[in-house]
């Protein structure tokens, strides 16, 4: 995918946002069982009593490049996981998507990205991405120990695909996450992702 191609993906996966949307603030997060790329099973509610972190990934995005690129996503994995935050990767990506990527890949990938998310998993059949309603990769949930979605939607507040703009941006999944782990209320729980379109 060209990067003038994907900005314009950032238009229909902001705007479908509303429509889709599942998993929402102050719900109950959908649960589920899925594979991680080692063959465990991952089952969210295993994690109950824990804040997780659900990123849908797509190793093929501009967007989702970004973020690894300049390192933002591998140091907030490690940032929240020393605090004892659970993060769960997922690709919902068809396996008849150019995109797809199976698990021997998908390990190739981590490794060549330092990845280090708790696990990373494929929905294949997408069903777990669409009981989220994820339409952008990168998709951000935050999960808190009771089970209740307390964030959704976009990773910060510069919808580009430029690694640079990272330095300058108001990550609004840190920031619920600083909040909630603070005893606070989450000051801004749900905005519109960007990306590019989950390739269900």
């Amino acid at each position: 995918m060209n990067r003038l191609l994907a900005a314009s993906l950032i238009i229909a996966s902001m705007a479908s946002q509303s429509a889709f949307a599942a998993a929402v603030p102050g719900s109950a997060a959908p649960d589920f069982v899925l594979p991680d790329i080692t063959g465990k099973a991952q089952k969210l509610s295993d994690y109950r009593g824990k804040y997780v972190v659900v990123e849908w990934f797509n190793q093929g995005c501009p967007f989702v490049q970004k973020h690894y690129e300049s390192g933002n996503m591998q140091g907030l994995q490690k940032r929240f996981m020393d605090k004892g935050v659970v993060w769960l990767a997922v690709s919902s990506n068809n396996p008849r998507s150019s995109d797809y990527r199976d698990p021997q890949q998908m390990k190739g990938v981590m490794k060549d990205w330092k990845m280090t998310p708790t696990a990373f998993m494929l929905d294949e059949e997408g069903k777990v991405g669409r009981d989220y309603g994820a339409r952008a990769t990168p998709h951000m949930f935050v999960v808190d120990p009771k089970g209740q979605v307390i964030y959704a939607g976009a990773i910060d507040d510069k919808a580009t695909w430029r690694p640079e703009d990272v330095k300058t941006a108001r990550n609004f999944v840190a920031q619920a996450l600083d909040e909630s782990l603070a005893g606070k209320p989450v000051t801004q729980a749900t905005t519109a992702a960007y990306g590019c379109s989950v390739k269900y």
